[in-house]
């Protein structure tokens, strides 16, 4: 996410409205919460092109959501206006008042964007802004952890994990205390949390499902 005054994911560039590959791997288990806690609205914080929003939406869960990127949004409402119908995707960001502009939800789903954001505080208090009384947040990031690293550094592969190479890359390594002690913050409780990708240990992703009290 980005704001007018900070240069970061402002400039991704999305080109055409496809997944991308973490959607193997993220999209069922989120979807798991959602079924439990019988959703069928929810906010999205950092839609991209809108590919999750569109799946979502094809199962007649209502979805509003933003992201900073022009050609994820540009993607995702001509996708809407061709087919007619589709969830409601907007230019936005974690840095805007967002719950001013479209009101609280029960349900903010926020897919690999925490490890974009310069100001995770911010991000973090926007969450909650988003959330009605007793709603849950959908957050997932790419996991880290010693074991993990630890796999990494002795197979050689730490420069291309934590590549710097990458514009608008990742700028910041969640573990799920870091990111727990984060929402907390906000009082936001932590009910669950899941390792996606690979096997436990060096799993690719966490999704973490929290709770505002």
């Amino acid at each position: 996410m980005s704001d007018s005054n900070t240069s970061d994911s402002s400039s991704y560039v999305y080109r055409e409205a496809r997944a991308d590959h973490t959607h193997q791997y993220l999209w069922q288990p989120v979807k798991k919460p959602l079924a439990q806690n019988g959703l069928d609205r929810l906010f999205e914080l950092g839609c991209g092109n809108g590919a999750f929003a569109f799946e979502l939406s094809s199962r007649d869960i209502k979805v509003t959501g933003v992201d900073p990127s022009e050609d994820g949004i540009c993607i995702a409402t001509n996708r809407k206006n061709a087919a007619g119908h589709g969830p409601d995707l907007f230019l936005g960001n974690a840095y805007d008042d967002l719950a001013a502009r479209y009101s609280t939800w029960p349900c903010v789903v926020s897919l690999e964007v925490v490890e974009h954001v310069y100001f995770p505080r911010k991000y973090a208090k926007c969450v909650n802004d988003l959330l009605e009384p007793g709603g849950i947040a959908i957050i997932s990031t790419p996991y880290h952890s010693y074991v993990k690293n630890l796999a990494l550094a002795l197979t050689g592969k730490m420069d291309q994990y934590f590549t710097a190479l990458w514009d608008h890359g990742h700028i910041k390594f969640w573990s799920i205390p870091t990111l727990t002690e984060l929402s907390a913050e906000q009082a936001l409780h932590c009910e669950q949390v899941q390792r996606v990708g690979r096997f436990k240990p060096i799993g690719k992703s966490m999704i973490c499902v929290f709770r505002k009290k």
